[in-house]
């Protein structure tokens, strides 16, 4: 009996969007996911599911809720389906990374059989784990049809690997934009890959890939954004953004007892409107997390606050707040 399992990546969260690398990290969705979400919930309306599965963590639960809600089935976490685990380059950003160890950085995208870091898994780990998780799904669903979200550099092992790739092999194919799907056909041992990697029901205004350019290069290079501590101590943080060894920004951070007060958030002229300014809103993000806060706070002139709010800020009274709390929310309609 041959079971369907169409395989989704999880919507844009924040390391996508603030260019950190998370792998295991617990990240969570941002405004432009959820618009994504709407586009996947709306591609599966005809299609009858059977049961939707997804690792653990919350971007994939997330995901999977534009399939399992409107169908009034259970999520069922499965920790199989996990994004590889990064060690030391966990919460680090793809600027400082490069920087740190470029060679490695690029075998991470194009040669995953050379891949190393601290604490992490190798990417022949990830794909035998996932294997087992695709094989359990498909174990648990005789010729049913279900879905399972799960994260980018995990589906591109195993898709590559169904494809009769070796890990070497696979560091030469491309990138799965946030919410692609694939379909897998499962037959006893035999499972083959029908399609894989399709986002066609992305509009390109809400398409991740098309706001980012590191997946288009040879080397999966970008040139981003790393940071130097300059204070850190109970009532705060400040840091300077280098492009290379420039000094292109700057961000402060204060504590307050139920907010992180985002003081200051300056970026060159040169370097605005090339979406670099995100980055230091991630640092305010990952640092807000870190102390334990539920809100991020700032003030702002009135024609910046335009670019926070699509951020996921939202007014109250002067200034502007974001809600930090890993929680699944609503999925608007269609384009909102």
């Amino acid at each position: 009996m041959t079971t369907k399992i169409y395989l989704v990546r999880h919507a844009e969260a924040e390391g996508n969007l603030f260019r950190v690398a998370h792998g295991q990290y617990d990240s969570v969705i941002t405004p432009q996911g959820y618009r994504q979400l709407a586009y996947l919930r709306d591609r599966f309306q005809n299609e009858k599911l059977d049961a939707v599965y997804g690792s653990d963590l919350t971007r994939t639960h997330t995901t999977a809720s534009a399939l399992y809600v409107p169908r009034g089935l259970p999520f069922r976490p499965l920790p199989l389906l996990r994004e590889i685990r990064l060690g030391v380059w966990e919460q680090m950003t793809w600027g400082e990374i490069q920087r740190m160890d470029k060679r490695m950085y690029v075998d991470f995208n194009k040669r995953p059989d050379l891949w190393r870091a601290e604490g992490a898994e190798t990417f022949a780990q990830v794909r035998d784990r996932v294997l087992a998780g695709i094989r359990q799904i498909a174990a648990e669903n005789p010729g049913g049809t279900v879905a399972a979200a799960s994260h980018g550099a995990a589906l591109r092992t195993l898709l590559g690997t169904l494809q009769g790739m070796s890990l070497e092999e696979i560091g030469g194919t491309g990138h799965g934009d946030n919410t692609a799907v694939s379909l897998l056909e499962a037959d006893g041992d035999h499972i083959r890959v029908v399609f894989r990697d399709d986002a066609s029901h992305l509009p390109a205004e809400v398409s991740t890939f098309r706001r980012q350019s590191w997946h288009k290069d040879d080397a999966a290079t970008e040139p981003g954004l790393w940071f130097r501590t300059g204070r850190e101590d109970e009532r705060g943080k400040a840091a300077q953004a280098l492009l290379d060894e420039d000094v292109v920004g700057k961000i402060s951070m204060e504590v307050e007892p139920d907010a992180l007060r985002v003081t200051e958030y300056e970026m060159v002229p040169a370097l605005r409107g090339q979406r670099y300014g995100v980055q230091l809103l991630g640092q305010a993000v990952q640092y807000a997390r870190m102390r334990g806060k539920e809100r991020l706070v700032l003030s702002c002139p009135e024609e910046l606050k335009g670019y926070f709010r699509k951020y996921g800020f939202a007014p109250a009274g002067e200034e502007l707040v974001m809600d930090l709390r890993r929680v699944v929310r609503e999925i608007p309609e269609t384009g909102a």
